[in-house]
């Protein structure tokens, strides 16, 4: 079974409309049985509850465990975790103020920006190391052997992305490839079904895309170090009321990081049991993905001029969706990452 986050930048075609359309959901209010963002808990004016979203992607399962283990309660924390089956709705919920922080990709963010969302990036999950992958029938040997074929991926996803940042390296543009624009998950089938020369596609995608016999990854996402990174982003209001929250629930990742690597086998099989696979495939979409160290965060957070670091990502992500015809025109980016939270954070034992 496939469970999986569309990973996009709009990304499942959310879309700039679709982004303005639920901001414009939020300001008009959500149902009558929702806690409005920042909802003291039990009439105590110093608690707050952090409606927190995430979907299917490893980075985004320690959510799972740090729930399942009482790591939000023993910090203090009162957090309404909601698992969402479809990405693009986590992205939705939090533009439209129903949610208060969601599990989001570097792009994703930068185009909510662009579309007049006000969101704060305060932590790095995770690092894609391998779990986006431009898949390749046989016969396909180099990326220059794409010229001219059918290449599916969906539009303005990071697998979009890296498409292009493979052709670009081997000095190839969009003009040299028959894009098919296709969700992830029927890019992915109609590869399987050799009806395409390749795809571009993430875990678990990857899996159905290499049931097609002699296919292979062509490139990953470890070819290019830092270009897709995973974050827990905020509405900017509820960092500027409830800092001290933030701080509380930042801390609580680095401390489920820990639980993790001391309770491995547990925790894994939690994570699997959400991603709905087995830990043995589990354990393959793993190894794909990097999970951010304090010491990697306050690295991404400084200032720099690689995809490595996050300043000089979310410059390189907005020309890319002002290239790619999904934003009308480039953000600013002052504030939309905040290294605070990571520095505050006291250092694992």
């Amino acid at each position: 079974m496939t469970t999986a986050r569309p990973r996009s930048v709009t990304r499942r075609a959310v879309g700039v409309l679709g982004l303005c359309a639920a901001l414009v959901a939020g300001a008009c209010g959500g149902g009558d049985d929702e806690a409005p963002s920042g909802a003291p808990v039990g009439g105590d004016a110093g608690s707050v509850t952090i409606r927190l979203g995430f979907s299917a992607w490893p980075g985004w399962f320690p959510w799972q465990v740090a729930e399942e283990n009482g790591l939000f309660d023993k910090a203090g924390l009162d957090v309404e975790l909601t698992y969402f089956e479809s990405y693009t709705d986590s992205l939705n919920a939090l533009n439209a103020g129903r949610l208060d922080a969601n599990s989001q990709t570097l792009n994703d963010t930068v185009s909510s920006v662009a579309a007049g969302s006000e969101q704060v990036v305060v932590l790095v999950n995770d690092n894609s190391t391998g779990n986006d992958q431009v898949i390749v029938k046989p016969g396909i040997e180099t990326v220059a052997d794409l010229k001219g074929k059918k290449v599916g991926v969906e539009e303005g996803t990071v697998d979009h992305f890296l498409l292009l940042l493979g052709l670009e390296k081997a000095g190839l543009g969009p003009d040299d490839i028959d894009l098919q624009p296709l969700v992830t998950d029927a890019a992915a089938s109609a590869f399987a079904a050799g009806q395409l020369d390749a795809v571009g596609v993430f875990a678990p995608f990857t899996t159905k895309a290499l049931e097609l016999d002699g296919s292979k990854a062509l490139f990953t996402s470890a070819d290019f170090p830092g270009a897709i990174p995973d974050h827990l982003v905020f509405g900017k209001d509820f960092v500027e009321d409830h800092p001290d929250d933030v701080q509380k629930l930042v801390d609580v990742w680095f401390e489920t990081l820990a639980f993790i690597e001391q309770n491995s086998e547990a925790a894994v099989a939690v994570m699997a049991e959400r991603a709905g696979v087995s830990v043995e495939e589990y354990a393959d979409y793993d190894k794909g993905t990097r999970l951010f160290s304090r010491a990697d965060n306050q690295a991404a957070f400084a200032p720099g001029e690689t995809m490595a670091n996050l300043d000089f990502a979310a410059e390189s992500m907005a020309t890319f969706l002002l290239g790619a015809g999904l934003i009308d025109e480039k953000p600013k980016l002052d504030g939309l990452l905040d290294p605070r939270f990571v520095n505050g954070t006291p250092p694992q034992p």
